[in-house]
């Protein structure tokens, strides 16, 4: 055993290119910490609410939407930031979607896709519903992280929503089949019919 260590402990001496394996070692771990630090401070600082709404098409048209909306603005003080609705909390899927939305997402203000209300209001159904359809797939995940149904207090809801509540646990329902317009306003499908039309008007 001690023999064992002491041959570890003069490997660790021996010098190598110049340096010892201990010199070695000790750099790798401090780069590693230094490394995970700073790795750690760059996920929290682009998951802000300040850094996702930094650019122009943001800062026009879904900011200030957020900011009336039940998440942006509520009577018990909960602050909700854009990561927390947007962004998955586990590292795996969290890392996937940062580098495939903050690509498509550079990309898009760089080329001015949502640059003009004009744009914005063109493609925000279809903006939405691809957010909806990600949703929908992992059963509201990012919903689930501060809404836990096992928590709630159905006598605290009016009667209108434990019904609804009811209805959409034995159906099973998500989230967003219901809760689509919480933290944005809620697109009008534009092949809807105009209102007091149906399908079976002249």
């Amino acid at each position: 055993m001690f023999k064992w260590i002491g041959g570890l402990w003069q490997k660790l001496k021996t010098p190598s290119a110049g340096w010892s394996l201990g010199a070695l070692l000790g750099f790798g771990i401090v780069a590693g910490a230094a490394g995970t630090v700073g790795f750690n401070t760059m996920i929290h600082a682009t998951g802000t609410t300040e850094f996702c709404t930094s650019c122009h098409s943001m800062q026009a048209f879904t900011l200030p939407e957020f900011q009336k909306s039940a998440h942006g603005h509520n009577r018990t003080g909960i602050e909700v930031s854009c990561s927390d609705c947007h962004i998955p909390h586990s590292f795996f899927p969290k890392m996937v979607r940062k580098t495939t939305a903050g690509m498509r997402d550079v990309w898009g203000e760089i080329t001015g896709v949502i640059s003009t209300q004009e744009k914005y209001d063109a493609l925000k159904w279809d903006l939405a519903n691809e957010v909806w359809a990600e949703m929908k797939a992992t059963d509201s995940r990012e919903c689930r992280h501060c809404h836990d149904a096992a928590r709630m207090n159905p006598e605290l809801q009016s009667a209108q929503a434990r019904k609804q509540h009811a209805s959409a646990q034995e159906s099973g329902e998500t989230c967003i089949d219901c809760h689509k317009g919480v933290a944005h306003v809620e697109p009008v499908d534009p092949n809807a019919p105009p209102p007091g039309e149906d399908e079976f008007s002249l």
